[in-house]
Order: structure tokens, then sequence, then C-alpha cells
């Protein structure tokens, strides 16, 4: 009689034993998994999904912008990151819609100064822009290096201006003149009459607005 009660009680323990992982992975599979695992998965991956769809004010305003931007390199040394690891002449040299004003700026001699002036912001003018100047007359200011470093440093600002400061500016230049600045959002005018095609490009040690028109000093 002992015996079989003995029996009776090891085989019921053993049947305990085979179901009570099965139990306790039914549960962890139903309930306890879901909860702890894939809830924080879920949220998770909607925090990311959210920050991806949501841009950085910051990063927004502090990126090139205008029409002429979309024909800068994506890559290389002309692109926006090569430009932003050069001082501004040597990155201005990257870029071929600029080679005009290099040819310019190496013509005056004001290579070095340019590369080592410290948070300037220069205003550069495109090849169209020296294009609207009658031949005659750009071939007479080349080969004239004083009125050349006039009008190149007239371009040039001591100083690192930001969009928001060019939407009602007057910034005195290199060359001791003054140059006004007006607009909002993307569109903003030197002098009144030179149009920003690319503005905010960074360099090593400028900010850089590329312009449709030559800046001329009084």
């Amino acid at each position: 009689m002992y015996s079989t009660l003995r029996f009776r009680r090891n085989a019921l323990a053993a049947a305990a034993a085979a179901v009570l992982p099965f139990a306790l992975a039914a549960c962890s599979g139903s309930g306890g998994d879901s909860a702890a695992g894939s809830s924080p998965d879920n949220s998770g991956s909607t925090l990311a999904s959210s920050q991806a769809s949501t841009p950085d004010p910051a990063m927004a305003t502090d990126s090139p912008f205008g029409p002429a931007c979309s024909g800068v390199p994506a890559d290389g040394a002309g692109s926006f990151d090569g430009m932003a690891k050069d001082p501004v002449a040597t990155a201005a040299s990257n870029n071929p819609a600029l080679s005009t004003l290099v040819a310019a700026v190496k013509q005056a001699g004001l290579v070095d100064t340019l590369n080592n002036a410290k948070d300037i912001t220069v205003f550069a003018p495109t090849n169209d822009a020296f294009a609207k100047i009658p031949k005659a007359d750009l071939d007479k200011v080349l080969a004239d290096k004083a009125t050349l470093t006039k009008i190149l440093t007239y371009h040039v600002v001591g100083q690192t201006l930001t969009p928001k400061q060019l939407e009602n500016g007057s910034f005195d230049t290199l060359e001791k003149g003054k140059l006004t600045t007006i607009g909002s959002g993307e569109a903003y005018k030197v002098n009144g009459s030179s149009n920003v095609v690319c503005g905010n490009v960074k360099t090593a040690n400028a900010n850089v607005y590329i312009v449709d028109t030559v800046l001329m000093p009084k």
C-alpha cells in the first residue's frame, strides 16, 4: 500500500514537472514578452520615426539655400562638405562657377589674405556676374591691381554674417566702404541689385553668399 502511494506521488510530481515549463512558456508568449519586449520596441521605433520626420529648425536655418545651390557638386572638394574643409580662396577655386572670381583674386594677390583671415563673410560673384561687365571694362580692371583690389575687398565683410543679419543690414567692408543687405527667408539682395543665388555656404574661415552681380564700391 505504501509503495503504491509512493509510486502515485512520484508520477504526479513527474507530470507536474513536465507540464510546468509549457505553462510558463505559454504565459510568457501571451503576455510577459509582449508587454516587456515588443512595447518598448514599438515605442522606440515610433520615437525614431517621429524624430526622423521632424526637421531640426537649427539645421534647416544653417544650411545653404538658393536656386544656384543645386549646381554645386554633390561630393568632392567642390561640394558643400568639401568647401567647408578649406579656407575661402581655396574653396572657391574648387567651384567652377567662381573661376573668374578666383582668377581675379590671384591677379590681385589676395589669395593668402583671404585664406588667412578669420571669421569673414565673402559675397562671391559668379562667372555670369562678371560676364555682365563689358569685356573691355573687365579687362581694364583686371589689368589695374589697385582698382581690382578695391573692388574685391569691397566684397568682404570682417565678420561672419548669418542669413538673419542680412534681413536689413549695413556692414563695413575690408575696402572701408559699406554695403547693405535686405530680404528674408531665402531671398536676399545686396546693395539693392545683386541677388544672393546660393547663400550660407560654409568654408573653413568664412561664410559665403554667392551673388549674381559684381558689387561696385563708391
